[in-house]
């Protein structure tokens, strides 16, 4: 009788410590969901609603959460400066080398290419090293788009340019909000300068990525002309103005983030740019 009492009393004992346990562990648990939460970019800060013994620890994550995000935004600063300090003028000369006459062997050429090429190899690297030190954010379409659309609406106004947007609601993007701005502002500004009034922009998911088309109903591309206007400084129309870098800028920063940019017929009777992204 003693023997079973001890035993059942053991038992008890037993199951009491591991009971203390999972409950005095649950709040790290809970800690730790949080900070994967974090990483995988649905949350930017650890909750501070916590139990008061890892509180201190919560405000130092979320402190050094702050400082990476601070550190982040100052070399993205960097790198932007540094593009277009260097790309501008790189991409002035390239013009002005252009004429058979300031460089009748192509040698200039050749350096100032070659000296092109060495700048976006590096700053590429740069930009994928500052991503890859962080979560990407989740970045919704649908305001963004909205956004732009009114904006290029009222630029091009006197052309009575005409916005259309089918969006799937809640879709969102694993990327960084102002390079989503440049790729759909370099795309949709597109559309309005070659459309005749109308353009439309639709996002939908496909293959597990988020497939965005801008279309419009000019008069379009044909393959090969598709094909080199993906190439830096490529233009079809110099009585259009641009320079002839933003669908590249767009394909370069697409693939930084894993996606693409792909140009064909809409059937609207212009060209349909798609852009895919992680979702």
């Amino acid at each position: 009788t003693l023997a079973l009492a001890l035993a059942v009393l053991g038992l008890c004992l037993v199951g009491g410590v591991l009971a203390q346990v999972r409950l005095g562990l649950a709040p790290l648990q809970r800690l730790r969901a949080d900070l994967a939460d974090v990483r995988a970019g649905r949350r930017e800060r650890v909750p501070v609603a916590q139990p008061a013994e890892i509180r201190p620890l919560v405000a130092e994550l979320n402190g050094l959460l702050d400082q990476n995000a601070a550190n982040l935004a100052r070399a993205r600063t960097h790198v932007a400066n540094l593009a277009h300090g260097l790309k501008t003028p790189l991409a002035t000369l390239t013009l002005a080398l252009a004429d058979p006459g300031r460089d009748a062997d192509g040698t200039l050429r050749g350096l100032v290419g070659s000296m092109d090429r060495q700048v976006r190899h590096h700053l590429r690297r740069a930009r994928a090293a500052a991503l890859e030190g962080t979560a990407r954010g989740r970045i919704g379409l649908a305001s963004p788009i909205q956004d732009l659309a009114a904006t290029l609406g009222r630029l091009h106004a006197a052309k009575g340019v005409r916005v259309r947007m089918e969006i799937a609601e809640g879709l969102t993007v694993s990327c960084e909000a102002q390079d989503l701005d440049e790729m759909l502002g370099n795309l949709m500004d597109n559309a309005c300068q070659w459309c005749r009034g109308e353009v439309r922009v639709s996002a939908a998911m496909q293959d597990g990525a988020v497939a965005i088309g801008v279309e419009d109903d000019g008069v379009g591309l044909d393959p090969a002309a598709a094909t080199s206007v993906l190439r830096r400084g490529q233009r079809l129309d110099e009585t259009v103005p641009g320079n002839g870098f933003g669908l590249s800028i767009t394909l370069e920063l697409a693939e930084l983030y894993g996606g693409g940019l792909t140009l064909d017929r809409s059937d609207l009777g212009g060209l349909r740019a798609t852009l895919v992204l992680p979702g």
